[in-house]
């Protein structure tokens, strides 16, 4: 009889974890639809216009990454929506005429007027390397260039540390992620990864906030 009870108890204490399969099943089956469903929300997110054009800010920032951020940073200068242009993650080495050359523009047309970053390596580093260039500035306002699917995560980074700043986003739309074109298995790719960096960094921001660290 104490083997049969033993057998009885061994064999109920086997139960659980199988019992417990299900449930795991169900909570990854709502991560990812919870995942997927953040994911329709970010794609929604990423601007495929500039909704604002004419705000004249203090400064334009553009952040590196493509020649085209570079160009359309140097077409607002030219229009006069800032009096200063701030390019920050700039590889070390390349100065003001170098830029200008590779985007054809004379040097000497708006060599006065931009201000180079060389420290950032990311996109954190954009937005704490933009803060002390504001700062040492003195400028309240600023217009941000970067390319579309990038410019939430910008977002988010240039708010949690200048939440006094006034920030005009300005998206730039690179061929790659241009509308229509989101079935390309490389932009798809893209998008995703950016969306897995923008979820990392609102968990950073969360957990920083409640330990009352960052800003």
């Amino acid at each position: 009889m104490t083997g049969a009870a033993d057998n009885g108890a061994s064999r109920r204490a086997g139960k659980p974890p199988r019992a417990r399969a299900p449930a795991a099943g169900v909570a990854t089956l709502l991560a990812v639809a919870a995942w997927g469903g953040g994911l329709a929300w970010f794609l929604a997110e990423i601007p495929t216009r500039v909704d604002d054009t004419q705000t004249r800010t203090d400064a334009i920032v553009v952040l590196t990454g493509g020649a085209d951020r570079l160009r359309t940073g140097l077409d607002l200068l030219e229009q006069g929506r800032a009096d200063k242009l701030f390019v920050s993650g700039v590889y070390r080495g390349n100065d003001v005429k170098e830029l200008l050359r590779v985007s054809q523009r004379a040097p000497e047309e708006f060599a006065c007027c931009i201000d180079l970053g060389y420290e950032a390596r990311d996109t954190i580093g954009n937005a704490s390397e933009t803060a002390g260039w504001m700062a040492a500035q003195g400028n309240r306002s600023l217009r941000l260039v970067t390319s579309n699917y990038h410019l939430p995560r910008s977002l988010l980074e240039f708010r949690f540390v200048m939440a006094d700043v006034e920030i005009v986003a300005h998206p730039v739309l690179p061929p790659e992620v241009a509308a229509g074109r989101w079935q390309r298995l490389s932009s798809a790719w893209l998008v995703v990864g950016e969306y897995n960096k923008y979820l990392v960094a609102r968990v950073r921001h969360g957990v920083m906030s409640a330990l009352g660290l960052g800003r």
